[in-house]
């Protein structure tokens, strides 16, 4: 159930397990995207390829949180809801938003050019911010690796997901 928090805000969480896979060195990826503080939009997936590095998996991840973010910012627009603030799209890699932010060509980053420009683009127009979450609140954690069960019940109470039959109980 949707709740009213007082504002249409768009938040996203995005995270990735960087060669998850011990067969294939494959990245997972995963977003959890809300508006107005409600759960609106996730995704996990196995990225299609290989990551050289940490920092590219994570951008990869960026950049298709972004493109959900501005999605949802089009949508409400065009139902007749003009942006409010920058859209907030949390990241627990310090480097990660460092690079994204900073203008200097790192060396080490020319295989991820094109997502490091449409995100850092896209922080520069204020469409979207890139604050930092640390690892313990990170939410999309679910998404994309093995966590406890006090951690995932956490992640779920934040996002207002519940088990659904225990109040469809008695009901018909």
């Amino acid at each position: 159930m949707f709740q009213k928090h007082g504002h249409l805000s768009i938040e996203a969480y995005t995270d990735d397990d960087w060669a998850g896979n011990p067969n294939y060195s494959r990245s997972t990826s995963g977003y959890f995207t809300l508006v107005g503080g409600n759960l609106m939009t996730w995704r996990s997936k196995k990225q299609k390829v290989v990551a050289l590095s940490s920092v590219e998996a994570k951008f990869w991840e960026i950049a298709k949180g972004i493109t959900e973010v501005l999605w949802i910012k089009k949508l409400k627009i065009e139902i007749g809801f003009p942006p409010q603030l920058p859209s907030q799209l949390k990241c627990d890699n310090k480097t990660t938003i460092s690079i994204s932010k900073n203008p200097i060509q790192y060396d080490r980053t020319n295989h991820v050019e094109v997502d490091r420009h449409f995100i850092k683009e896209k922080i520069e127009d204020s469409s979207v911010e890139l604050p930092f979450v640390r690892s313990e609140d990170q939410l999309a954690d679910i998404l994309t690796k093995a966590v406890t069960g006090r951690t995932f019940t956490r992640v779920l109470s934040k996002l207002s997901i519940s088990d659904l039959t225990t109040h469809l109980e008695g009901e018909c």
